[in-house]
């Protein structure tokens, strides 16, 4: 494997501190020793979608730093960078040239040309998984008049990208080879779920369409010295058929089961989760996102999930919800809860170092989101101005407030658990889950001599490591 088995940062280039140089003095300051790797965010030029309306993957925003920043990090750290799959932005060089030649340019195919599909009907539309509040379509307006349409899954910003054309595949590659020149270990391939249409389909996760387009880019990823982490929201069994295709799969249904867990002093599922869960998992409890709930269905009864939502929506903003492209009023099961996960468990410190204990010793690599490193809140004024719901849980932290963030109790005890995780030999070896009662979990990792166990009381939120130490191999004891 490529990558260490220690705990990794999520964060943006611009929210801790101003750019790149101010995250840097940040992660030397404070995180040194207790992480291996860093997420950083989009910080390509981007005109869209918090950064994930990419021109190209070629360039760093001058308002961040320039490419020895991100170097600069990638030195010490495995470096994780988004790798924005389904779509380039209408900003970019190739759709400006498209725009202005039609047919005509060298890029045309580049692009999802909706008329070529023929008629679309109402129940086509019924079908599609959309993520705004129209169908997934815009009109567009060559130089020479003409007209024609294009698939834009996101935004009117975001156009989607052909994956029936070469022109794309060689896009892909291009970006790949140079963003591995740059030191890029793992890429996070975002929205490749979009990438397949076919019509009278979700066109969402089309099989065997998307894992053909999977398997390729993490062969040519590979081939350059990197991994693949595909980013996707559903069922939990898309993450075992990415894990079955070496690549990382994400533990997206640990936050709502943890959360679940804590709340109600019950262990069964997380446990049964635990069991059968991938082995090569990359674990999260925060993301930029919202705590997503497709990823728990199938592993939290539906009348728990309910129970859970209804819990944390008194402390949330709006949870986020699944629209028809067919009726764009009409609403569906719940997509997204935005909220803090410290806010989630009620600010409660005992049951976030008991979450984020349980985490580190799950299956996988942990990662941490910046937020929910400081220990933040909701933060509802910036929601506010912005008008995007998943504001409440992406603060704009300067370098006195991370300063001062990290002095709380709370934080010194993360940070204290996090250099554990990620210098302990014993992570380098296999996990081990252990007997405990229905209020409780009890984990173990094992790798030669070493040896470390934790056992997490849900009725208390205690959680309690037993390790031998590293040099005499005695027992020791850290309540976490």
């Amino acid at each position: 494997m490529i990558l260490r088995n220690a705990v990794q940062l999520i964060c943006y280039p611009n929210r801790i501190g101003n750019n790149l140089k101010d995250l840097h003095t940040m992660i030397e300051r404070h995180l040194s020793d207790a992480i291996g790797g860093v997420h950083i965010l989009p910080f390509f030029p981007s005109n869209a979608d918090g950064g994930f309306s990419p021109l190209t993957h070629k360039e760093v925003d001058p308002a961040y730093g320039d490419w020895d920043d991100v170097q600069l990090i990638a030195e010490k750290y495995d470096l994780c960078v988004d790798l924005t799959v389904n779509h380039i932005s209408d900003e970019s060089e190739e759709f400006k040239d498209f725009m202005a030649k039609g047919f005509k340019s060298e890029f045309a195919e580049l692009f999802v040309h909706v008329n070529r599909f023929g008629e679309i009907t109402p129940d086509d539309l019924a079908k599609i998984h959309i993520r705004k509040e129209k169908e997934p379509f815009r009109d567009v307006t060559f130089g020479d008049g003409t007209k024609d349409r294009v698939w834009c899954t996101f935004t009117e910003n975001q156009i989607d990208l052909n994956y029936e054309s070469e022109l794309t595949y060689q896009l892909m590659e291009d970006y790949i080879r140079f963003l591995t020149s740059k030191g890029v270990k793992l890429l996070r391939l975002d929205a490749f779920g979009y990438t397949t249409k076919r019509i009278g389909t979700s066109c969402f996760l089309v099989e065997p369409d998307v894992y053909r387009i999977l398997d390729w880019i993490n062969e040519v990823a590979q081939m350059y010295g990197a991994e693949c982490l595909p980013e996707v929201h559903d069922h939990t069994s898309y993450q075992y058929a990415i894990s079955r295709r070496n690549m990382h799969p994400y533990g997206f249904a640990l936050p709502p089961l943890l959360l679940y867990s804590l709340l109600d002093a019950n262990s069964t599922y997380l446990k049964q989760w635990l069991r059968m869960c991938p082995r090569n998992m990359v674990t999260v409890l925060d993301t930029h996102d919202g705590i997503c709930i497709p990823d728990v269905e199938g592993v939290l009864p539906d009348e728990k999930i309910r129970i859970l939502i209804d819990n944390i929506d008194a402390r949330s903003a709006d949870p986020i919800l699944r629209r028809s492209a067919a009726n764009i009023h009409s609403v569906g099961a719940i997509y997204q809860l935005t909220c803090t996960f410290y806010d989630a468990l009620m600010q409660n410190d005992d049951a976030y170092i008991a979450a984020r204990a349980i985490q580190f010793f799950a299956p996988g690599i942990p990662q941490v989101y910046y937020v929910g490193l400081l220990a933040g809140c909701n933060d509802e004024d910036l929601m506010n101005a912005t008008g995007e719901l998943r504001d409440i849980n992406r603060h704009y932290y300067s370098m006195d407030e991370v300063d001062e963030a990290i002095e709380q109790p709370v934080v010194q005890r993360l940070l204290k658990l996090m250099k554990f995780r990620s210098n302990y030999p014993a992570f380098q070896g296999r996990f081990e889950l252990n007997y405990s009662n229905d209020s409780s979990v009890a984990m173990a990792w094992r790798h030669g001599d070493y040896y470390c166990h934790v056992f997490v009381d849900l009725n208390y939120n205690t959680a309690k490591i037993q390790y031998l130490d590293e040099k005499d191999l005695t027992e020791r004891f850290y309540q976490c």
